[in-house]
């Protein structure tokens, strides 16, 4: 990777672009950032961008399978400079190496989730749960990982919350996205789990709605929610307080998961979303819920949901 249009996903980032990417996103964490104390909320929109640029290099229509392994590669090795005292020629990296050292945030997670977004270029189909599960965890327990460094926790069944809250989001995500990720040739409910239902890959990629996808959709809802109260399970009163982000990230999937299951797993008619005056009232009534309840500094708040 030496031209430079190749810089169009891996470019220069500043603390304020990193802000403007979540933004530009329209992702739920917008929400779960906004009511952050601002030193927190500039370090968790660098480790956003980190993700979220990430995951743009493997989503870029515009390359080959080759140019993204390529350009893949070269993010990992700039990624280890910067974590390693360098400078990169990528400043985001260099502003998360800094964050990575302030918030003593273990490297592995970043590590892990390259490992995760390479999955995706090698494989677009998942044999069994273990295997989805091991995905899930790379490219989604991870961020909570990192997540929970910068958010501060003292019961270390914290990073269990971290670990099963990850995987109850990304589960959700995939079901709500089976329609657009057909449509791409990637499926990633187990093929074991296809078989049990007795409903085919073809099935899927055709979009065949019947008795048969709504019996296997109801299963791995049902295994997501298993997922959301093994992480509640975890979060111990103590650190509730300053897991009030990732709670509003928690409620919005939740409500997302519960508006699947009301339209009969019909994920084949429309992508569903929770709306954004749903998000903002979820936001405010867990913010002032864990504020009452279990109480959390809150120096210079930001507020920056438009």
């Amino acid at each position: 990777m030496n031209s430079s249009e190749d810089k169009n996903i891996i470019r220069n980032i500043t603390v304020d672009e990193s802000r403007e990417i979540t933004k530009q996103s329209k992702s739920s964490f917008l929400y779960s950032f906004s009511l952050l104390p601002k030193e927190k909320n500039d370090a968790i929109n660098i480790v956003y961008a980190y993700c979220r640029m990430t995951d743009d290099i493997v989503d870029n229509q515009d390359k080959t399978i080759e140019e993204k392994f390529d350009q893949i590669t070269e993010w990992r090795i700039e990624l280890a400079k910067a974590i390693s005292g360098e400078v990169s020629k990528f400043s985001l990296l260099n502003e998360l190496a800094s964050v990575i050292k302030k918030f003593k945030i273990p490297e592995q997670p970043f590590l892990e989730l390259i490992d995760g977004m390479e999955m995706d270029l090698n494989k677009d189909r998942y044999s069994t749960f273990a295997e989805l599960m091991d995905y899930c965890y790379k490219v989604a327990s991870t961020v909570g990982l990192m997540s929970i460094e910068i958010f501060g926790y003292k019961n270390p069944e914290t990073k269990n919350f971290a670990v099963n809250l990850g995987i109850a989001l990304q589960l959700t995500n995939i079901l709500r996205d089976v329609k657009t990720d057909a449509e791409n040739g990637r499926i990633y409910i187990p093929m074991e789990d296809l078989r049990r239902f007795n409903y085919t890959k073809n099935d899927l990629l055709e979009g065949k709605y019947n008795s048969e996808f709504i019996k296997l959709m109801e299963f791995e809802c049902n295994r997501a929610k298993e997922f959301y109260a093994e992480a509640d399970k975890d979060l111990s009163k103590e650190d509730k307080g300053n897991m009030f982000a990732a709670r509003i990230m928690e409620h919005i999937y939740f409500r997302l998961l519960k508006k699947i299951e009301n339209k009969n797993y019909n994920v084949f008619e429309k992508k569903l979303s929770v709306s954004k005056l749903k998000k903002i009232l979820i936001t405010t009534g867990v913010y002032i819920k864990y504020k009452t309840l279990y109480g959390f500094n809150e120096d210079s708040l930001v507020t920056d949901i438009k």
